[in-house]
Order: C-alpha cells, then structure tokens, then sequence
C-alpha cells in the first residue's frame, strides 16, 4: 500500500526530502533500486506490471504513487505503477501533467499520485477517489507532508504517527545534514498498530488493523504481505541527489545508494 512522509521547499539544505515505505506481497517479483535501461529513470521497478511506486530522473523529476484503500477494485484497470514512469519520460510540467491525467484517472483503481520538477519548484497531486467525486488535483503547498492510503495529509493513525516524528528528527537535525540511514532506522521500522476506533471502517477490521502501522508484516492465504523496501531520497539546492533503498531479497534485507547530480538545474 505504501506510506512516505516528505519536506518540500521547506528545508534550507534539502529542496526535497522523503521517506517511503512500499508494501506489497513478498513473493511478488520485484527490481532493486538502479537506473532503468535506455532511459533516465532511477528506482525499483515491479516486474509484473513494469512500473514503480517512487522514481525520479536525471533533468530533475520525482514521481511517487501510492494505493487508495478500498473495499473493491476492477480487475481490468491500468497498472497505477505506470503513472510515475509516464511522468518521468514526459516533458510536460507537473501541472500539464495532472491536467491530461484528469481526463484518463477513471481508468485506474484508486491511486495519490505526487508529481515534481526540483528546476522548477512545482509539485502537484492528483488523486481519483472518492469514487464518484471529480478527479481532485492540487498544487502541494512548501512545507512537510505525509501520504498513505487515503487523500494527503489525511489523518490516519500511521500517518500522523509518521508526521510527527518526521517533523521531530527534522527538528532535531535543525539547518544541517540528515543522516538518512538513521531517520530510516527510526521512523520506517515502526511497527505500532492502530486503535478499533482510528481505523477508517472501509475493508475487515483485521485487514485494515495489520495495515495500520508503518511497517506491515502480515500473513495472508497469498503470502507474507508487508513492507518490501524503504527508501530515503533527498535533493539539495545544488542539485546533488541521493536515493538510498533498503530491500527484501529473498529472506535477506540489503541496501544500495545511488549519488548523481541533476542535469541543467535552474539557479
């Protein structure tokens, strides 16, 4: 399902700074963090469906998705994991972007997606849930943001649990660097369960019970479900980039790092 928490325009050394856990079932085939071959396209990559859940690019772009929980889902939908993919290799602004997704959001099951161009500080979200309401885009305001598996900033339990320490180690690390591996360590392990009364009521009470920490591990009768990877992604004003993954292989957690600078970054 996925959960990140991110500081946007709102750090003086990081323009752009997020953590992110994405769940899925463990034995569903999946790429580690790398560049994706014939384009410039960094992050894992699923490789049932062929798309990912958090990549950026080397011109400066970062396209995050994450699920929208909900009782039924359409089997012949599009692959939401195609939506960051579709804006990485685009020109189009973040904003044209949302614009021309409008018209298609019908023909994917409910997804938030974050859409950003670091050159030119713009970020937008589009999300196509509430079903029956109108696809809802917005410009994502400067400041610290947390999205899970329902509108952003919505309040759910992990997600304000995420939001408050994401805001307090952010504090904590005041003008300077952050240690990445460290905020990961802290904030994205948290396996802390929500209240009967802080669970949103939409699917079995003991699916959305074992979905409502930040870390998830759950058995079900397709598998261990659960957190597959956590990432950590930061941008400075310089346009230096550092995307670090910590991963399931097999049975085995692993890490990677990925260093590269932005091309042709605007002053």
């Amino acid at each position: 399902m996925c959960i990140a928490a991110f500081a946007w325009q709102a750090h003086p050394l990081y323009p752009f700074l997020l953590l992110q856990n994405r769940d899925e079932y463990h034995n569903r085939l999946t790429e580690p963090l790398a560049w994706w071959e014939g384009c410039e396209i960094l992050g894992g990559r699923d490789e049932v469906a062929g798309g990912t859940w958090l990549a950026c690019s080397r011109g400066g772009r970062v396209a995050f998705i994450t699920n929208v929980l909900e009782l039924h889902t359409l089997p012949e939908a599009k692959s939401r994991g195609d939506l960051p993919v579709l804006f990485l290799e685009s020109t189009k602004t973040p904003k044209e972007f949302a614009v021309e997704l409008i018209k298609e959001a019908h023909q994917y099951n409910g997804f938030n997606l974050i859409a950003a161009d670091i050159s030119s500080k713009t970020m937008f979200y589009v999300s196509n849930r509430p079903k029956g309401e109108p696809t809802l885009m917005q410009e994502v305001s400067p400041g610290i943001h947390v999205l899970s598996n329902a509108k952003l900033d919505s309040p759910w339990h992990k997600a304000q649990r995420l939001g408050l320490s994401f805001k307090e180690r952010l504090a904590k690390h005041g003008k300077g660097e952050i240690p990445l591996k460290e905020m990961v360590e802290k904030l994205m392990r948290d396996t802390d369960k929500a209240d009967e009364s802080k669970l949103p009521h939409i699917c079995s009470l003991d699916w959305e019970f074992n979905l409502s920490s930040i870390f998830v591990e759950v058995d079900t009768p397709l598998g261990l479900y659960g957190t597959r990877s956590t990432a950590a992604l930061t941008i400075k004003a310089s346009g230096e980039v550092s995307f670090y993954e910590m991963h399931l292989d097999k049975d085995t957690w692993k890490e990677k790092t990925v260093n590269y600078h932005i091309q042709r970054l605007k002053s």
